[in-house]
């Protein structure tokens, strides 16, 4: 993990010498993660890549100032990402109930339509369940298990413990059960 922080930082300092393949390699190496957490969050792939637009233009104005060594590259930016997700879930409230749009990122080519029927109306039934959730349960989910962030990481980044963070995911996953198991989906 260590090469990965270094190479990072790297980067970091030679986009701050206004390096163009610096800032080509580091929007190759964090836009998809960044635009799964974004969509995972807010719902929208639109939204989500405007706020990985913004996301790295925060890093392209924080890139001459940032320190090697003080904090994580991939915690900063995951911070950032988060923080301007639930910005723009504040100012659109209206907008929330369109997470319920989501649809699976990937059909399976084998499946009959009738079965991808199936598995769409799955998908979108756990996108609508997870927008249901309370913004810091689905955000410890999100971050868990469609970001497979670290726990120690995801509870820095949401700025609580290793504890709260699993009692988050306990009640994020009660609460996904117990709305799933009231929709019936058919097989």
């Amino acid at each position: 993990m260590a090469d990965l922080d270094d190479t990072d930082d790297d980067l970091l300092v030679r986009l701050a010498r206004d390096e163009p393949q610096a800032a080509r390699e580091l929007v190759e190496r964090k836009l998809p993660r960044l635009l799964a957490l974004a969509q995972r969050i807010l719902g929208q792939r639109a939204e989500a890549e405007e706020i990985a637009q913004e996301a790295f233009l925060r890093v392209w104005k924080q890139a001459p100032r940032w320190r090697p060594g003080q904090a994580r590259f991939d915690t900063w930016l995951h911070r950032v990402v988060l923080n301007l997700c639930y910005d723009r879930l504040r100012s659109a409230r209206a907008a929330h109930e369109q997470c319920m749009d989501e649809l699976p990122e990937t059909a399976d080519a084998a499946a009959t339509p009738e079965q991808q029927l199936g598995l769409d109306q799955r998908g979108g039934c756990v996108a609508a369940a997870l927008a249901r959730l309370p913004a810091r349960q689905r955000e410890a989910l999100v971050l868990q298990y469609y970001q497979d962030v670290p726990q120690a990481d995801a509870a820095a980044l949401m700025g609580i413990s290793v504890d709260a963070l699993e009692s988050l995911l306990r009640r994020a996953r009660s609460s996904l059960r117990m709305q799933l198991l009231d929709v019936e989906v058919p097989p």
